[in-house]
């Protein structure tokens, strides 16, 4: 997905969504904008002043949008709707693939309509780590969507580190689905992908019939295929997800 944005309209939504994000941590009542006035008095202006002149710096936006993301979840159901109106703006709008990717972050844990819709904007992201970190968030999701979205991901997504992020996190979910797209996944020629669906089968299935995809397939389609006892660090592991 290929962004096309003007530095003066990629600068105001930037730093309106920095001051939006300090509006949640100070209190304030009058909306992201009255932080943006504190900015810069002249904030309709078409050109802006350099960052540096306005003191907000990158380190400052990441901190800021990492501690937003660690309690939105947590947030009563306005409030969590309220800023997904914003993360949103982040992912359209904004040029830092790690602003994009706490944003995805951040979608993954709300409790709103709003989550799933984000996330997908995260799969259609330039950058390869805002998508895997959207088939990270589909992976602790519950909804049937979200198994559908890393399916489709698995299936069609060209970059092999974003595959495997989906095939991995689609072992996080049950059913039909899963099954479908894992069993695909076994007879991909990259053994580490191969690899991967067996692990993801595991967790979905609770079954263990070994690490050799050939097995995994026979048990798929019915076949009598015996079970392998499963090791302590591997139960462990998988109750730990």
């Amino acid at each position: 997905m290929s962004k096309h944005r003007s530095p003066q309209s990629l600068r105001a939504s930037v730093l309106f969504c920095v001051a939006a994000i300090s509006c949640a941590f100070s209190g304030c009542q009058d909306g992201p904008l009255y932080a943006l006035k504190n900015v810069n008095p002249y904030f309709t202006m078409r050109e802006w002043r350099d960052d540096e002149a306005l003191g907000v710096t990158d380190h400052e936006r990441r901190s800021q949008l990492a501690d937003l993301s660690a309690q939105i979840g947590q947030m009563p159901k306005n409030r969590q709707a309220f800023w997904a109106q914003h993360l949103d703006k982040i992912l359209e709008n904004d040029a830092s693939p790690e602003m994009r990717r706490l944003s995805v972050s951040a979608a993954g844990k709300l409790q709103t309509a709003d989550a799933i819709r984000l996330i997908e904007k995260g799969l259609d992201d330039d950058s390869v780590k805002v998508r895997m970190e959207a088939c990270r968030a589909l992976g602790q999701r519950k909804e049937e969507a979200a198994a559908r979205l890393l399916a489709s991901t698995a299936g069609t997504e060209t970059d092999e580190d974003v595959r495997n992020a989906a095939i991995d996190a689609i072992g996080n979910h049950k059913g039909s689905i899963a099954l479908d797209s894992l069993k695909i996944a076994l007879n991909n020629r990259n053994p580490a992908t191969r690899d991967l669906a067996v692990q993801s089968l595991k967790r979905v299935t609770g079954k263990n019939y070994g690490d050799e995809p050939n097995a995994w397939i026979a048990a798929l389609e019915g076949k009598s295929v015996q079970q392998q006892p499963t090791r302590l660090v591997e139960s462990i592991r998988n109750q730990l997800r």
